[in-house]
């Protein structure tokens, strides 16, 4: 069964480019990206994870932790990283594991319908669907998900907002609207009402009865 919103995420340990990870350890009181490839050396991976290397002080700047999931080895990854490297023109200074027995794939349901892949002769073909993103959150729990197939390109800037919008809207009576980006006005939940509502975050505009707009709390 695939995982849902608000499941516990799935802890694991692996081997990894900055040593054994035992995953709910290393996330720590940080929140977590998760996202996976079909394989090194593949020209799509490579400029995605040159955008996650470019995005490093970011992800930083908003206690998030990033973690490559591949199917290939510790020693191709770190090889694979002097690629990155260059194509981004900042280093690869994030971890990525090695899943070469599909132990996070198949927890995580990573993988295609179809999900047999042999061991031997394996191309991107074969793990084609296993490209997929999980926001994970200091309590271990999936806040989003996102799926690619393997000709299209993720959109980390997307990724950077959608982490915004998860923080922005963790634990609070406030929703993010239709292509939010921070400091734009954000949707105050229905649990409020408006006097309770402008008590918390000022003056409402209100669109609808049940469509109310504040400003971003800072």
């Amino acid at each position: 069964m695939s995982l849902r919103i608000n499941d516990t995420a799935p802890d694991f340990t692996a081997n990894s480019t900055e040593g054994q990870i035992r995953f709910h350890d290393w996330i720590g009181d940080s929140y977590a990206i998760v996202f996976s490839h079909p394989r090194d050396f593949t020209p799509v991976c490579t400029t995605e994870f040159g955008a996650v290397a470019q995005l490093a002080p970011e992800f930083e700047k908003r206690n998030t932790k990033v973690l490559g999931v591949s199917v290939d080895s510790v020693d191709d990854h770190q090889k694979w990283k002097a690629d990155i490297g260059k194509v981004a023109g900042v280093p690869a200074n994030f971890a990525i594991i090695d899943d070469s027995d599909l132990g996070v794939a198949k927890a995580y349901d990573m993988l295609p319908a179809e999900y047999y892949l042999p061991t031997e002769g394996r191309t991107p073909a074969h793990s084609a669907t296993v490209r997929t993103v999980f926001i994970i959150g200091p309590d271990k729990k999936v806040r989003l998900t996102m799926n690619y197939p393997m000709s299209v390109g993720r959109n980390f800037a997307e990724i950077l907002r959608a982490l915004d919008a998860v923080q922005k809207t963790d634990g609070v009576p406030i929703a993010t609207p239709a292509n939010w980006v921070p400091g734009q006005d954000v949707i105050v939940a229905l649990s409020l009402d408006d006097a309770a509502a402008e008590a918390k975050y000022g003056p409402l505009d209100i669109k609808l009865p049940y469509l109310r707009y504040a400003k971003d709390p800072a």
